[in-house]
This record gives structure tokens, sequence and C-alpha cells, in this order.
């Protein structure tokens, strides 16, 4: 265990993937519980998850396991009020791990949509895939100052992978100012696709950068509205799209919400094989951890 700031994380998942072994929750502990123990990672983990965990014995004598609530007796509802700012005399949450099954009608009660915008509002991780729980606890490794565990390194492998990059109206700045800054860490990627006017504000950036002026930095797709989360969607199920970086504006309605979800449903589905990111602050400590790793 290291001697850094003690991570605090919500855990959480759907009946899928806990009900029986070899289930996503099982899964992303046979591949992290030596991480967790190694961050000294406290987990307030809501009632059917914690058991199903202590069942399994991949944390066994783990002190940091700490169990809450079932949800029907609020321990969703807890978890969201640790993720926010202050509040009860206890410490926030760094973030949330919610492995979420997109048919369980319970993956979107209101504490559950709750949990994810406050998260998004306050800059910490939402993590509902297993592919981007492995991943997030090595990405607080690398932040921790812990050398880079090689097992991880097909993760971060981009060369055969592609990345989404979407933002809303009021963070598209956000987007243009996290790419320039990042610039060579995207540029890993094999390729990149937009939607609407983010990609093609991406596109100038590149080319300013360098970029071959006849090639797209972004594949661009239509815009959200008229179905460009849809289309990236499509992509995540088929294999074709393996992240997501989706600057949210989490303070506004937005007309086309369905597609929203419809493209975070998507990801979920293929739990394995593609991971989400929603805020410029989680997107520039996920860059700033994989940058130094070789391409």
């Amino acid at each position: 265990m290291i001697s850094n700031p003690v991570l605090r994380f919500g855990l959480a998942a759907n009946r899928l993937h806990h009900e029986t072994y070899g289930a996503a929750l099982f899964q992303w502990l046979e591949q992290s519980a030596a991480g967790i123990r190694e961050l000294g990672m406290e987990c307030y983990t809501v009632g059917r998850t914690f058991d199903a965990i202590e069942r399994s014995g991949l944390l066994a004598g783990y002190g940091g396991l700490v169990r809450y609530p079932f949800g029907r007796e609020g321990g969703l509802m807890k978890l969201v009020a640790r993720v926010t700012d202050g509040g009860n005399g206890a410490e926030s949450f760094d973030g949330a791990i919610y492995l979420i099954d997109p048919v369980d009608p319970s993956s979107i009660f209101p504490e559950a949509l709750a949990l994810k915008r406050q998260c998004i509002t306050h800059g910490r991780p939402f993590v509902s895939t297993l592919m981007g729980a492995i991943e997030w606890v090595e990405i607080e490794r690398l932040c921790a100052g812990l050398a880079p565990d090689p097992a991880r390194a097909p993760l971060f492998d981009f060369s055969g992978q592609t990345l989404a990059l979407i933002a809303h109206d009021a963070l598209k700045d956000d987007m243009v100012a996290f790419a320039d800054q990042h610039f060579e860490v995207l540029s890993r990627f094999a390729g990149r696709v937009g939607t609407g006017t983010t990609s093609g504000r991406l596109n100038e950036l590149a080319w300013s950068r360098g970029w071959p002026k006849d090639t797209p930095w972004v594949q661009p797709y239509l815009s959200g509205p008229l179905g460009g989360d849809a289309q990236i969607a499509e992509l995540v199920l088929e294999r074709r799209c393996q992240r997501v970086i989706f600057f949210e504006d989490p303070h506004v309605a937005r007309q086309h919400e369905a597609d929203i979800q419809l493209l975070e449903r998507a990801v979920r589905v293929v739990t394995d094989k593609a991971a989400c990111i929603a805020s410029p602050a989680v997107a520039h400590k996920w860059a700033g951890a994989v940058g130094p790793l070789k391409a």
C-alpha cells in the first residue's frame, strides 16, 4: 500500500454483472484487485455488489471494502451524496465505478442518472464498463507514481483503436483545448471520429499543427441531433470504436437526450471492449497518465 492520499470510490454493479462467476465484476477484480490493494483504494459498495465480492473471496481480508445499504434501501442514493463536495462531515468520493447493464431497468433510476451527473459536475470519473474499470485502476496507479503494469499494456496500445471525440456546444472550446494539449497522445490512435462542428474544429486544429491538409485528423460524422451519436454508437457496437471522450454539459436540457443515451448504452453493451470519459477534468487526467507510456 502506498502513502498517497486515500482514494475513495463508490462501487455498484447491476445484477447481470455480479450474478454469476465470470460476470464483469469478477473479471474486473481478477485483473485489478492487486492494484486496488496496492493503492489502498477504499470501495464503498452497495449491498448486493458487496455481498457478491465477499462470496468471491477476490478481496478477502481487505479492509478497504466498505458495505453500503442495498439499492432498495438507498445505497446508490448515498453514493450520489458522497460524490458531491463536502457535506455531512464525510470525505468526498474521488469517483464512482458502476458496472451497468443497459437493459436493467434500475440503470435508469433517478439515483443512477444522478450519480453520473454529479460525477461529471464535480469532474470525477464515472466508470460504467468493464474495460473502463480495469483501465481506471491502472490510471490511478500511474498517477500515484507506480510503475506501469505490463499486463495492462494492450489497453494502451492505441495503434489498433479508434477514439470518438464529441462535445456539447458549451464545451467545444474545452475539447479543442484538450486536443491541443494532448495532440501527440490522441494522434497515437489508429483513427479518430467526431460529430458535427466539433470534428471540423478539431481538423482545423490538426492542420494548424502540421497534419496533412488532405487528410482529416478526425473522420466527421453528422451532428448529434441529426444522428451522429447513433452513427458512432454503431461503430462501437461493431467493435470499430473502442473509446469515447464525450464532454457533456450537465447543466442544460438537451432535445436529443435519447441519442446521447443511445451512445452511452452502446458502450455498455460491449462492456469489455469500450470505455467512455464524460468530462474535461477526467479526460485531462487520463491523457496525462497515458502520455508518458511508450507508444
